[in-house]
């Protein structure tokens, strides 16, 4: 396979076709090598259009859901960022070339370990990898300019909203299948937050995500 043209492939025909015309966003699919964050066996599948299986029952986002997100959310070189749902370590690493620190929360060990290594070899050194569940946020470092949690959620807890920043910016799919709305949520002022459905997608949802509460007759 020759890695560059697929590179370029996946550039041309699946991410700016979905509206990703930011082009410092595409540089940067240029810059992180997405092909050294998946597991060995889906090397071949690095930039096909799909999730790929990481074991545990998480997957690597699609390429051009990735790059979405991303030129959604306007980093900048100051933000303080937390990613919920570690992975292989490669939308990390995407947040951390644009922002000033990503944390980042894996709520499998092995998961957690071997993105770090991904982070190590790919020389990202402003990511924080931690091990614990994060479908409620994650205190320790809050709040944040930006949150991105990579997997859905039914419901979004309140909690990450409240660990946003004013003027923070959150990225989050929201609901059930066979639809979900990928949201970007903007803290525009104390208690006061604007929601803007980006796109509709179905992605597994976070392990202990919230609920939706169903009523009993």
């Amino acid at each position: 396979m020759n890695v560059e043209r697929a590179r370029f492939n996946m550039v041309e025909q699946q991410i700016r076709t979905w509206e990703v015309l930011d082009q410092e966003v595409l540089d940067l699919l240029f810059a992180i090598k997405r092909e050294e964050f998946v597991p060995p066996a889906y090397k071949a599948l690095a930039f096909a259009d799909l999730e790929i299986p990481l074991g545990h029952g998480a997957v690597m986002l699609a390429p051009k859901m990735e790059a979405r997100i991303l030129q959604e959310i306007q980093l900048r070189k100051s933000d303080k960022v937390l990613e919920i749902g570690t992975g292989s370590g490669y939308m990390a690493a995407l947040l951390a070339a644009k922002s000033d620190h990503v944390y980042t929360v894996e709520i499998v060990p092995e998961l957690a370990q071997a993105a770090r290594e991904n982070l190590r070899r790919a020389g990202t050194d402003n990511v924080t990898v931690e091990v614990g569940d994060g479908a409620r946020g994650w205190l320790a470092y809050a709040p944040y300019d930006v949150i991105v949690i990579s997997a859905s959620t039914p419901v979004l807890p309140p909690e990450f909203l409240q660990q946003l920043k004013p003027g923070g910016r959150l990225a989050a799919i929201v609901g059930e299948p066979p639809v979900m709305e990928a949201q970007l949520i903007t803290n525009v002022s104390e208690g006061t937050f604007q929601t803007i459905n980006v796109f509709e997608t179905s992605v597994a949802p976070l392990r202990n995500a919230m609920q939706r509460q169903r009523f009993e007759f």
